[in-house]
């Protein structure tokens, strides 16, 4: 296991969400209201042809996040 962040991870791979890098808080509250709290686990489905957004399934529901949002997520590949 190791600390990498989001969009780091490929089609296929798990992660649970560990916190968040530098950021505003409201982009933090943002992304605490969508379901990526602390230990929240998740996978990579898909990314858009061009790499940017990124969709996740977490908590029984499809996310998708631009890269640069998915940047600011600090997680663990499982």
């Amino acid at each position: 296991m190791s600390n990498v962040s989001l969009k780091d991870l490929k089609v296929g791979d798990q992660g649970r969400v560990l916190g968040f890098g530098e950021g505003g808080k409201n982009y933090r509250r943002k992304l605490l209201s969508m379901g990526l709290t602390p230990g929240v686990e998740f996978s990579v489905t898909r990314y858009a042809p061009m790499g940017d957004p990124v969709e996740i399934l977490v908590r029984g529901f499809r996310l998708s996040l631009r890269k640069d949002e998915a940047g600011g997520i600090l997680i663990e590949k499982i």
